[in-house]
């Protein structure tokens, strides 16, 4: 097990990782809401509005393993901080997309921020004592539920009393405050797998792998497999 920093109060770790993982994974459902109003808002086809919700998904799946790994490499803490500035742009695409196509761009660069909650969860090892340690992973594991939890109702009333733009204004400012608790509260770690090279032939392999599957479950009774006789 690695040495656990001195230099950070676990409580306030565990804190600061949920935080994190909340505002990740609140990104998830914070569009459910609007699902039915994206035909009207850019005047095109469910079909193609039902993009924004694949794109997020199809970006999660690559990122989460992709971003642990390169955590190790390079430091987890890194990492995160990497991981939350797509987060944050891409909220401010989608707060101010003009159509589906930038609406699309926008979600896949924030389902990207989907690998804030592994990476989290993996920090703790390293921040908070043994015998803390699994309620510490049980409480940032937790937020997956949480963010998917509060981030339809929170939607939901902004989109009742005010722009629904708003919802995307209000995502960035809360992952630039998680930005800025990370990068005071939560300490540069050395990197546990320094000095060894990433598999870039394995991450495409499974960058392909994972897109294939996740469009084959989220699109195939669309597309459909053959054509009726």
């Amino acid at each position: 097990m690695a040495q656990v920093s001195q230099a950070v109060n676990p409580r306030l770790a565990v804190g600061v990782l949920a935080a994190a993982g909340i505002a990740a994974s609140i990104t998830q459902t914070m569009v459910t809401p609007l699902i039915p109003l994206f035909p009207g808002i850019f005047e095109t086809s469910a079909s193609n509005t039902a993009w924004i919700i694949t794109a997020t998904l199809l970006a999660g799946a690559v990122a989460v393993p992709i971003s642990g790994r390169l955590g190790d490499l390079f430091g987890k803490r890194r990492m995160l901080l990497i991981l939350a500035i797509p987060l944050i742009l891409g909220a401010i695409v989608c707060a101010v997309a003009p159509s589906v196509q930038i609406m699309i761009v926008g979600r896949a660069m924030q389902g990207l921020g989907s690998g804030m909650v592994p990476l989290g969860i993996a920090m703790l090892r390293d921040l908070v004592p043994r015998e803390r340690l699994a309620g510490a992973i049980a409480t940032v594991s937790a937020t997956l539920g949480v963010g998917g939890a509060i981030g339809m109702p929170i939607a939901a009333a902004v989109v009742e009393f005010s722009n629904w733009r708003a919802l995307f204004v209000g995502s960035s400012v809360v992952t630039l405050i998680v930005v800025v608790a990370i990068w005071k509260f939560i300490p540069a770690l050395p990197a546990g797998a320094a000095g060894q090279r990433f598999d870039w032939l394995g991450a495409i392999g499974l960058t392909i792998g994972l897109v294939s599957l996740i469009l084959a479950v989220s699109k195939g009774s669309t597309w459909g497999c053959c054509p009726r006789r």
